[in-house]
Formats: C-alpha cells, structure tokens, sequence
C-alpha cells in the first residue's frame, strides 16, 4: 500500500474514532472524510460504509491487545488477568467509540464465520482462557470461554461500571472474578455438575 494510501486510510480511522466518541447522532462518511481532510471520493476508495470504518478501528484495538497478550511472560489466570486489565485500559482510552459496536447477529455466529475485526481480540485470549479453565481443572471450553469473557467485558458495560463510580483497577478486578465465576458455572452446566456453591451467577457477579 502507498505512503500516503495508508496515511488517508489511518487519518480516516482516526477521525471516525473522535466523532464515534464524541457525536450524539449518527456520522456520515461525508463527516469521517471532512474531520480527515480527505475528500468523499477518496473516503468511498477505502471504505464503502461506516459500519466498515467502525470494523477497521475495533481490528486496530484489537490487534493492539494481542500484540500486548503475545508480549506477555506469564500463562493462565496471570495473563488472562493481564490482557484483560489491559483490554479495559483501552476501552477507557478510546471511550464512547468503543461503544459504537452492535450487531444484530450473535457473538459466537460472528466468531465463527471468522468475522475480521473480532479476529485479533480472539488471538489474544484464546491461549489465555484455555490456560486458565486448565488451571481450573475446566477442560476445554471452546470459543465458548471467548463467548464468556465478551459478555462480560462488553465495552458499554465497562464504560457503564466507571460512570457508576468505580476505578478502573476496581472494574476490572470485579470482571475478573465474575469471569472466574462464569466459567467455573458454566463448565458445570456443561456437564451436568454441582459448581459446589462456588459461584451464584454463571454470567455476574456482585458490583454492589
């Protein structure tokens, strides 16, 4: 790709990311192309919708997350703690814009199909979650634990807790222990076993 191909292609990322975060009403490709300084036409020569646009920036989050998950030295639970933790540092970075993401079509079917922006978030923390459910003597859950760890790591949900009034490192230990919870209670179901009363929720867990 051209210098200055990709340099229109970042810049129009970036200007849909602020207008994402900071616009009430919805955003045209006209406005993402004016906050860029590059015309309509050449806009329309990278991406033919928003909705695309709004893929290309959770492509790029996400593959900063799995850069910073291959860059970790830990396993398991301490890496899945970190990538994690590090995961709702992102999501407050880039605020409302991460909110931006709804589809009509579940997670897993998504997932499945090898949609290409949920790819990078997946790299990050298939290893992690596998680890982890090991150390809990879970088996393997599949894409099921990435399932999980979406529910509860929805960035509206993230964005919701810290408006409530919690700290960042408060948000995310509370995510941490409910995923803990999640898939303790979910294995169980799997297979037909009392979790032993070790969590009362398989999806939340006490925010109160």
């Amino acid at each position: 790709m051209r210098s200055d191909t990709e340099r229109n292609r970042r810049h129009l990322i970036k200007a849909a990311a602020r207008l994402f975060e900071n616009s009430p009403t919805p955003v045209s490709l006209a406005e993402i192309a004016k906050h860029a300084e590059v015309s309509t036409a050449t806009a329309y020569r990278h991406f033919s919708s928003v909705e695309e646009i709004l893929h290309a920036f959770r492509a790029q989050v996400g593959s900063e997350l799995r850069d910073f998950s291959a860059a970790q030295t830990t396993r398991g639970m301490r890496k899945l703690d970190a990538v994690s933790r590090y995961w709702v540092s992102l999501v407050l970075e880039h605020g409302g814009a991460m909110a931006q993401m709804r589809s009509h079509r579940g997670y897993l079917e998504r997932l499945r199909e090898g949609t290409g922006y949920l790819t990078p978030q997946a790299e990050a923390l298939t290893e992690p979650l596998r680890q982890t459910a090991e150390e809990l003597g879970l088996g393997d859950l599949g894409d099921e634990a990435l399932y999980l760890w979406n529910a509860l790591f929805d960035p509206r949900d993230i964005l919701d807790l810290i408006k409530s009034g919690r700290t960042e490192d408060e948000a995310a230990t509370r995510l941490m222990g409910a995923l803990r919870g999640a898939l303790i209670g979910w294995s169980a179901a799997r297979h037909g076993t009392p979790d032993s009363g070790l969590v009362s929720s398989p999806l939340k867990a006490d925010t109160g």
